[in-house]
């Protein structure tokens, strides 16, 4: 009777212990972007975070949605994220509003290969409380070559030199990085935008400018859409991301060159849900995810500058095409004359009531 008693303990442990273990294992849902960008973090990222620990990661496109994706989840108590990839402004916005998981920065994350503090290596100001930015993009303009023979468009005010540089133009439906583009080719110095803008006859004076090329846009709202676009020849000159014209541009062989003047850059990165499924492994996950070596990594896939400044000294090449990565870069310095930060703040404050006007103005 007392061997059998003994006999079922053990069964008893080691079904607790692999019931322990499934539960470990079950997979993270891990929201992104979608296209080259989810891409470049399986590899680097997911796939050998899944090595080292044996969690499957199980990616979601729906960023382009996040912030509301997540407001709805928390509201319906039924929240099935566990990371979210999200920009910088929606980030600020949802832990104000007390839906991402506030962060011990130090506690939270590694220090730096090289020794820096976690404080010190992230890009100055980003780690706001739950954010943590793993990129420095941009949001850009770029053209097909084939669709100007003679003289090249250089400049944001030659994007809306319609007369000069003719051609449909293809622009993001929504207010970001459009009316400062637009306050930008009416003659406003790029670090003068958001004070120009801040105002209420900025703001009238950006969509009066995005009015004398209104005829001529294609809106997208996906990031696959402005390289199609280009490729198509349905438009002459689009915004996009940059990482996805660096795609079409190296993987695809597609002739199209970057304007690099006016780039709007910001910072993409992580949140943890309040309330995430399974936070300790997503915590892990944000650890991992974010050390110096990954977000190095993660430029052997796509054209996005990393972070952390401990990662650049580690940048090297494009792993399909043998590409120098550097050059690519839009905070190279080449690349990074006259760029326009993107103010997060700004848009976190004023953001809903820009959207709304600009919604009325795409109807009008």
């Amino acid at each position: 009777m007392k061997k059998f008693s003994k006999l079922s303990s053990v069964l008893a442990l080691g079904a607790a212990v692999c019931m322990g273990s499934a539960i470990a294992a079950e997979p993270l849902t891990v929201v992104s972007w979608g296209g080259a960008y989810t891409k470049s973090q399986r590899e680097a990222y997911s796939n050998p975070f899944t090595a080292k620990t044996g969690i499957e990661i199980v990616d979601e496109d729906k960023s382009g949605n996040g912030l509301a994706g997540l407001r709805a989840q928390v509201e319906a108590g039924n929240v099935t994220w566990d990371v979210l990839d999200i920009l910088e402004g929606d980030a600020i916005l949802a832990c104000d509003e007390g839906i991402a998981q506030e962060l011990d920065y130090e506690k939270d994350l590694n220090p730096g290969a090289d020794g820096t503090p976690v404080m010190e290596d992230f890009v100055e100001g980003s780690l706001s409380g739950c954010y943590v930015p793993t990129i420095v993009y941009a949001t850009l303009f770029s053209y097909n070559n084939n669709a100007f023979p003679g003289e090249k468009p250089s400049t944001i005010a030659d994007v809306f030199d319609l007369k000069k540089f003719p051609g449909k133009r293809a622009l993001e439906k929504k207010p970001d990085a459009n009316l400062e583009w637009a306050l930008a080719a009416d003659g406003v110095p790029y670090d003068k935008v958001y004070e120009v803008l801040s105002t209420p006859e900025g703001v009238d004076r950006a969509f009066a400018k995005l009015d004398t090329i209104k005829d001529s846009i294609i809106w997208w709202d996906a990031g696959a859409q402005p390289p199609q676009l280009l490729a198509d020849g349905e438009v002459a000159i689009a915004s996009a991301y940059n990482g996805r014209i660096f795609n079409a541009q190296v993987v695809e062989n597609q002739p199209f060159t970057i304007i690099w003047d006016g780039q709007v850059y910001e910072l993409d990165g992580y949140i943890i849900p309040k309330g995430a499924p399974h936070k300790k492994a997503a915590m892990d996950y944000l650890r991992f995810a974010t050390d110096t070596q990954r977000l190095a990594d993660q430029t052997k896939y796509i054209s996005y500058g990393p972070a952390r400044k401990s990662s650049a000294p580690l940048v090297s090449t494009h792993l399909e095409t043998g590409v120098e990565m550097a050059p690519h870069m839009p905070t190279n310095p080449e690349n990074f004359k006259t760029p326009i930060k993107k103010n997060a703040e700004f848009w976190a404050d004023n953001g809903d009531e820009l959207r709304q006007r600009f919604n009325a103005w795409l109807v009008q």
